[in-house]
This record gives structure tokens, sequence and C-alpha cells, in this order.
């Protein structure tokens, strides 16, 4: 009796799951895959800014070959701040930190249809060597440039998904 009364709840658990529904389902044709295929990535400005849109282009489907219905513009916040100092006042540590807002943009109508942030940091060792110390910054510019990018694109799939794609929030 235990055993059917056990059953019972984990079908009943389960039957909640049914609103799950792949993101990228029906593939190449489906409505979250056909959106990213429809958006054009502006110039970003800076370093930062070329890392972060090819991070984008690549993320989005870089073989499209009709014309974009959306911009997505993307203003980022590039910042490096000391945090750990030694007896002689140097840093022996630091952060980086990359913050990104940008806008989805409807090219029929210019109106923006996402208006959202992302962003991720990165903690860096300051080593005896300055070499080493800027190596490891621009190592973690790239690894944060990457993580933004992948935020970004799983949540305009996200508004793709939910089906509000052409239509102001």
């Amino acid at each position: 009796m235990k055993r059917v009364a056990l059953l019972a709840a984990l079908v009943l658990a389960l039957s909640g799951c049914g609103g799950l529904r792949p993101l990228y389902g029906g593939g190449a044709d489906g409505p979250v895959q056909s959106m990213l295929a429809a958006v054009e990535v502006a110039p970003i400005e800076g370093k930062s800014g070329w890392l972060v849109a090819n991070a984008l282009k690549d993320r989005f489907d870089a073989s499209r070959t009709g014309a974009a219905r959306y911009r997505l513009e993307v203003k980022l916040d590039d910042q490096i701040a000391g945090l750990g100092v030694r007896r002689d006042d140097s840093v022996a540590r630091e952060r980086r930190t990359l913050r990104a807002r940008y806008q989805l943009i409807d090219l029929s109508n210019g109106s923006v249809v996402l208006d959202a942030t992302a962003g991720s940091d990165a903690g860096i060792d300051v080593v005896g060597s300055e070499y080493a110390t800027i190596a490891a910054e621009n190592s973690a510019l790239e690894r944060l440039s990457g993580i933004v990018a992948d935020q970004i694109v799983a949540r305009v799939a996200r508004f793709a998904q939910a089906g509000v794609a052409g239509r102001t929030q």
C-alpha cells in the first residue's frame, strides 16, 4: 500500500513539470533560433566591447542570410579595483567587473522590446611580474566577455520563447 501511495505522489509531482519546454525546441526553424538569427549586434566601444560583440556574434546565428529584424545595443562598464594591500602598500589582489546594459530594438518600428543588464566579475592575483598581471587581467576580460555574452543570449532566447517577439514590454 505504501508503494502505491508513493507512486501516486511521484506521478502527481511529475505532472507539475508538464509546462517545461526545451528552449531551443524546433531546432533551426524554431521560434527561438529564428529570432536569434534575426539579431544584429551594434558595434560596442573599446577592447571589452570588441570582445563582447564578437562573443555575441558567435552565439547568434553568424550564418544568417536574411535581413536583421532586431538590433542589440550594448553599453559596457569595465572596471578593475584593488582589493588586498601588502605591507608596502602595493595591491595584492584585483577584482575585474564587467557589466552590460543592453537593449533589443525592433527595427520595424524602432521600439525597445527588451531592456536588461548582465554582468560578472573575476578575481586576479597581482604578482611581481607586471607582464603576468597584465596577462591575467586580459585573460579575465576574455572570460568575462564570454560569460556576459552567454547571459545576454540566454535572456534574449527566453524573451523569444515567451512569444513576445515583435511586441513591446
